[in-house]
């Protein structure tokens, strides 16, 4: 049993991914058992859950109050073979829940672009991935949560079950209580390898065509943008389509084991870069003109591991720092299918203003769920990783932030850094829902974050 941390333990400074707003609160450590004795010696700053810091802006820090971490252990993971489901403790992470279901013959239902998050941080922001077009966001596979709420009493609540408390928490950025454990589905695979399919497009438009074209017929697709490209080549990127590879598919050395997995990484950056980072604009410059022309125009059946398929920065250790002391930022937005004009206007504007960024993604959503403030809704995807030192970053994303409001369009409240209340009250029409059920469970505003104050999500 880790009893909860003493009071007078010195404040932490925490920041998430990104690096860019830390603050100092007291980080508590606790399992199951201690986590009610933590809840009731929150101070009047109160408290937010944080599993392993990977969302990129301020939603798991609470600057002069206390931050909940719950420990998770494999012996917090139970499959349900013939059901097909998995109960699995808040505090464990996709990453120890892979090395468990893989070689079993099973697969996370959504996982991101880092396993290395936990199954309550997966719920608290229903996090999407490169299925989202066929299979929804995180909080659609879940069958049932049990959830401590600020009074520490633990409530059982589903898609069936108190549904509204149930959506106010799927995306509910841990403000509605803290999650305890989940159940929810899995997929069946045959093997550990994805069949990929590659294709190197000359611009934005040609993408957006070839992604309409073929999500119906493949599970997970992304593509890859550069944005440093101008002109006709406007948009210019990589799209990747698979599926998880049969048993039929697999050859040589492979086949022996078809269910074999590692997930080791490869590389670390260092601890110490260059105060500026690394990644400018000659430098990104240099790595999307390789990376674009290291694709192959066509190729198909190309074996891929998991990691490298899914999670292909975690090969690289704490490449966060890369960017430098400053960090960075990542801005999110979803449009709807008949904006595409729009997400064209932000493109060309992002390619004028030449900022070095090298990871660009492009994703089609499918429907929305039930989540007041869940993120995905049918549409169009773009998320850009920047430096937070660049000049004019700033207006650049607001005035962006305004274009993307007025096609109906919204933020992620995971990756969000410098959007503000007002946008996030336009983009999410249910606010005033999810504000009173919050209210119900949490009338005190127990449950507090930086994201919270900064956003104004708190009871009225």
């Amino acid at each position: 049993m880790l009893p909860s941390q003493p009071r007078d333990r010195r404040p932490s400074l925490l920041a998430g991914w990104g690096r860019a707003a830390p603050s100092a609160a007291r980080l508590v450590d606790v399992d199951v058992h201690s986590l009610a004795a933590a809840i009731k010696e929150l101070p009047s700053r109160g408290g937010i859950a944080r599993g392993l810091g990977r969302s990129y802006g301020d939603p798991a820090q609470n600057a002069g109050g206390h931050v909940i971490r719950l420990a998770g252990s494999n012996d917090q993971i139970h499959v349900d073979e013939s059901a097909g489901t998995v109960t699995v403790g808040a505090g464990v992470s996709i990453d120890d829940l892979l090395a468990v279901i893989i070689p079993r013959g099973w697969f996370v239902p959504v996982t991101p672009g880092t396993r290395f998050v936990t199954i309550g941080g997966a719920i608290a922001s229903d996090i999407h991935g490169k299925n989202h077009h066929a299979d929804g966001s995180f909080g659609d596979h879940v069958t049932s949560m049990r959830l401590m709420l600020a009074d520490t009493t633990v409530v059982e609540v589903g898609p069936n079950r108190d549904a509204d408390l149930f959506w106010a928490t799927v995306g509910g950025m841990g403000l509605t209580g803290i999650i305890v454990d989940a159940t929810f589905t899995l997929i069946p695979i045959e093997t550990s390898l994805m069949s990929v399919e590659t294709r190197r497009l000359g611009d934005l438009d040609e993408i957006m065509a070839h992604m309409a074209e073929t999500d119906a017929g493949v599970r997970y697709s992304v593509a890859w943008l550069d944005l440093l490209a101008h002109g006709r080549h406007l948009g210019r990127g990589v799209l990747t389509n698979a599926d998880h590879a049969t048993r039929s598919q697999l050859h040589g050395r492979s086949s022996i084991d078809p269910l074999a997995y590692d997930s080791g990484q490869l590389v670390a950056v260092p601890p110490l870069v260059p105060p500026g980072g690394v990644i400018n604009r000659l430098s990104v410059t240099a790595f999307n003109e390789l990376w674009y022309r290291k694709a192959p125009r066509v190729r198909s059946g190309e074996l891929q591991s998991i990691p490298a398929y899914f999670h292909p920065l975690d090969l690289v250790g704490d490449w966060n720092r890369v960017y430098g002391r400053r960090g960075f930022l990542q801005y999110q937005f979803v449009v709807p299918f008949e904006a595409e004009g729009v997400l064209r206007t932000v493109v060309e504007r992002l390619s004028a203003a030449a900022l070095p960024i090298f990871l660009t993604v492009l994703k089609r959503f499918g429907p929305g769920n039930g989540g007041h403030l869940s993120f995905p809704t049918g549409g169009w995807t773009l998320a850009i990783d920047v430096p937070v030192r660049c000049a004019g970053l700033s207006p650049l994303l607001h005035g962006l932030d305004a274009m993307v409001l007025d096609a109906g369009g919204r933020h992620y409240l995971a990756k969000d850094f410098q959007t503000t209340a007002a946008a996030i009250r336009r983009g999410y029409p249910r606010l005033d829902e999810w504000l009173a059920v919050r209210a119900r469970v949490d009338p005190a505003g127990t449950w507090a974050s930086d994201l919270s104050r900064r956003l104004g999500l708190a009871p009225h």
